[in-house]
């Protein structure tokens, strides 16, 4: 997301089993969770909430959403926070609801969750419409989690929205990042 707004920024990585449990960090995130960040002295953790927060901050990227598409942006943002995310991650730690727990289950079900985000990408080429967002980075970021991890069926319309914003610049540059940042920790 940082890389889509043009901002300048300093990265700091962090271990789990030591500077993400210290007392430093446990300031900026007592939920000691990845990632987090501090702009303009505000703290602003939920990779959700990251996402609209810097999009609003930096409103030449146009990465917000235009007053058409501000329902499916908060729709499909906290749809991938929410129901999305506990689906598969309740469906990797082995806790399917039963039928009879499908109503308190924000989600309903796995099968249903999936198949309604598949359905969503395949509408447009963004989640918004035709425009890239905020929205697309952070469900983008989240499929294409899930789907190399195997925890999510390669839908071909999944799998064709991942490809759109992979080939993205801004996504081509932090995953070089990224990857020259694992390369300085081994």
């Amino acid at each position: 997301m940082l890389e889509e707004t043009g901002a300048t920024y300093d990265t700091v990585v962090l271990d789990y089993g030591t500077t993400m449990i210290a007392p430093d960090y446990r300031a900026i995130n007592p939920m000691m969770k990845v990632p987090a960040i501090v702009h303009l002295g505000q703290v602003v953790t939920e990779t959700a909430a990251i996402c609209a927060y810097l999009a609003d901050a930096f409103p030449d990227a146009e990465l917000a959403p235009l007053p058409q598409e501000r329902a499916r942006y908060y729709r499909w943002l906290f749809f991938a926070a929410g129901p999305l995310e506990a689906a598969i991650t309740n469906r990797a730690m082995g806790m399917d609801p039963t039928p009879e727990q499908r109503r308190m289950a924000g989600y309903g079900d796995f099968d249903r969750a999936v198949g309604v985000i598949s359905a969503a990408v395949a509408e447009h080429s963004y989640i918004t419409g035709e425009r890239f967002t905020a929205a697309d980075v952070y469900l983008g970021s989240q499929l294409m989690w899930f789907t190399q991890f195997g925890l999510i069926p390669r839908t071909d319309a999944m799998m064709a929205y991942i490809g759109r914003l992979q080939n993205r610049p801004a996504h081509r540059r932090a995953t070089a990042l990224d990857d020259g940042k694992s390369a300085e920790d081994a």
